[in-house]
């Protein structure tokens, strides 16, 4: 079978010779793959043209209901995949991280659209004040870039590294070109014709090529970004591609890194810790055969237990059931092809010269397979009695089912070695004594994008050491790349443009769609409660009647809610505090503005959903008179269900509560939920 590339629109076959795809478990050729043929400059062009203008109109609330849409869809026709995902040598439980992972990961992009304005830009931080009388103010605004998002895979996870970066991509409005690597593009290739199938995403927004990829930076420019994940060396050698370096191109880099995992002084044989410990080390060292880019490559613990810790671990090793990925007994497949498996022998060959080997199976049972076909590699744990004199372990990493335990004397030692991987993507601390896990933190974080503290109070629900989560940034400094993958909502920064844009607040509020207080306000004889959603503008203000605040106010709150703060009821204990006499609480001022500015009557407004900000600016005393201003600020229009007779809206309403002198007291942002 030879693999097509989807370009321009449509399928297409490679021309050329082709690149052969093995089964990993019997050597048999899967696919053949080539990039020969493909207009690289043709397929941006395209993609700047077709795809980027369509996405970039939608706002976040349509890209996250488009994401939910693919992700649905994926989720129905993922069993073929698992059945392909066996030719990479992964076992179903190893599919599992890469099919339902890579599809979890678009629900959890998709959900996040309710954190984002139902714009197609996103208006970032605070609003910078600039001048005196507030005529004069900035505000950052993220719009999507103009260009494409390159995505440059590694082979050991062809759906989940595709997805986890899509996914940022799309809900920020760029389109996408992708390329999977040429070893396990087969994978990627099924998905991306069900996505493209679907017709959910426009035409331009998804771009694969399966092959090499030779050339495909040459037409990146200023506008786009490339994302890589793999080797560190080549993810070197890509970042200061001409292209790239030409245009200042945005180039995010996640590279495989030497992680570790340490185990705590308090965590000695027999605690229920050091069982964890142990369980969590054989679990990353053979699952997807240690082809993770987050696998623990270096086990550090207390000299003490480190015999202790050998013999547990070459027990547990020594069950490890290698053979047909298929079997529903064996829990190790092979390596991804016969090259990965030479190469990762020449690194052991490396490691070995100063890190012994303690247990590798001299002849493992394979499971339903011939040794000589596949590429199947035992568990190695090798020893390193000088870890900061052999520094091999900290430099060399095999790609593979590999890992070396070394001995720390103190939580210092620990730290030192943990850093020597000159950047991780993640480690494992696994200790009950919160004082040590503090200080391991604090001190190894900044060589480490995620760090994981485990012990039994979170055993059970803990997703692992090499579980990247889509809210949670993936990456590390260093070696581990220096980039970040994900993060939930940091994960669409790399796609759009921070720019600062200044002037009055009423030009701020009609660009970005976010009222500003200081812009002009619209006042209309109808109550805006009153109001269905779209008939609601942005700066719509309602201005109501005034109170004049008594004693009796603030002693009949005090006496309903039972907060008897000395400021609200004790006149004589206000000598140096920074106020003159007895003040109205804070919530009574938010609770009397609400009763002044809400339309008792039934209409358009359905519930309070909530509030965002609240400050209380100046006292409120006894004799002066409050009056509010509500203002439309925000407008989010959500997704309308199938069982719901209604759709509906958030409205944000800006709540300035003022005094007789004008200015403000207390100043607030509500949600309410508005019939459209």
């Amino acid at each position: 079978m030879n693999l097509q590339n989807y370009a321009l629109g449509h399928w297409q076959p490679f021309e050329g010779v082709g690149i052969a795809q093995h089964d990993a478990f019997t050597g048999d050729v899967v696919a053949l793959v080539g990039s020969g043929g493909l207009d690289y400059a043709a397929m941006f062009a395209y993609a700047r043209k077709k795809g980027s203008p369509a996405l970039r109109k939608m706002t976040f609330q349509e890209r996250g209901r488009l994401l939910k849409a693919l992700a649905l869809y994926l989720n129905e026709r993922k069993e073929k995949y698992y059945t392909l995902s066996y030719h990479t040598g992964a076992t179903r439980s190893d599919s599992w991280i890469d099919i339902d992972g890579g599809i979890g990961v678009l629900f959890a992009y998709a959900s996040l659209r309710r954190k984002l304005p139902d714009a197609p830009f996103l208006v970032d931080g605070d609003t910078a004040n600039l001048s005196k009388g507030g005529t004069f103010i900035a505000r950052h605004l993220l719009v999507p870039k103009l260009g494409v998002a390159l995505h440059i895979n590694a082979f050991n996870f062809p759906i989940w590294g595709m997805l986890e970066k899509l996914a940022a991509t799309f809900l920020a409005g760029m389109p996408a070109i992708v390329k999977p690597s040429e070893v396990s593009s087969f994978l990627t290739e099924a998905v991306v014709r069900d996505l493209i199938a679907s017709e959910i995403l426009p035409p331009g927004a998804l771009q694969l090529d399966c092959g090499n990829g030779i050339g495909i930076l040459d037409p990146v420019q200023e506008q786009d970004v490339v994302t890589f994940t793999g080797s560190a060396a080549t993810g070197q050698k890509l970042k200061v591609y001409p292209a790239v370096i030409a245009h200042s191109t945005p180039f995010n880099m996640e590279a495989d890194s030497l992680n570790a995992a340490v185990l705590g002084e308090d965590a000695a044989p027999g605690t229920a810790i050091f069982d964890l410990f142990i369980k969590e080390v054989r679990r990353e060292m053979t699952v997807k055969c240690g082809q993770k880019c987050t696998a623990i490559r270096r086990i550090l613990v207390p000299e003490s237990y480190y015999e202790a810790v050998q013999q547990a671990l070459i027990k547990e090793l020594a069950k490890t059931t290698i053979g047909d990925p298929r079997a529903e007994d064996v829990r190790m497949g092979p390596l991804v092809s016969k090259k990965q498996q030479a190469i990762v022998q020449q690194r052991l060959e490396l490691l070995l010269q100063h890190t012994p080997k303690v247990f590798q199976a001299d002849e493992p049972t394979i499971i339903g397979g011939n040794p000589d076909q596949g590429a199947f590699f035992s568990p190695v744990l090798l020893r390193n009695d000088q870890p900061f004199q052999h520094l091999d372990t900290h430099l060399i990493e095999a790609f593979g089912p590999i890992a070396t335990v070394m001995p720390y004397r103190d939580m210092e030692e620990a730290i030192q070695l943990a850093n020597l991987g000159k950047g991780a993507l993640v480690s494992t601390i696994a200790t009950a004594d919160l004082r040590a896990a503090q200080t391991y933190v604090m001190e190894s974080a900044p060589y480490h994008g995620r760090i994981l503290i485990l012990n039994e109070a979170s055993a059970k629900e803990s997703t692992g050491h090499g579980s990247p989560m889509p809210l949670l940034a993936h990456g590390g400094p260093g070696r581990a790349g220096g980039g970040e993958e994900m993060g939930g909502l940091r994960g669409l920064y790399h796609y759009l443009q921070r720019t600062a844009v200044q002037g009055h607040p009423s030009t701020i509020t009609a660009i970005s769609g976010v009222y500003e207080k200081g812009a002009a306000q619209i006042e209309t004889p109808i109550h805006p409660f009153r109001k269905p959603f779209p008939e609601l503008v942005i700066g719509e203000t309602h201005v109501t009647h005034r109170h004049t605040v008594t004693e009796t106010d603030i002693v009949n709150f005090a006496n309903l809610t039972g907060d008897h703060f000395f400021a609200h009821v004790d006149e004589t204990a206000l000598a140096h505090t920074p106020f003159e006499r007895r003040v109205a609480h804070g919530y009574w001022i938010l609770s009397k503005a609400a009763g002044m500015f809400v339309e008792p009557r039934k209409g358009s407004v359905l519930l309070n959903y909530g509030l965002e900000e609240c400050r209380f600016v100046k006292p409120v005393y006894p004799g002066m008179t409050i009056g509010v201003r509500l203002t439309v600020k925000e407008k989010i229009l959500q997704e309308q269900k199938p069982e719901e007779a209604d759709q509906k809206g958030i409205v944000k309403w800006l709540v300035d509560v003022y005094d007789e002198t004008n200015e403000t007291v207390a100043i607030a942002t509500i949600l309410t939920m508005v019939k459209c």
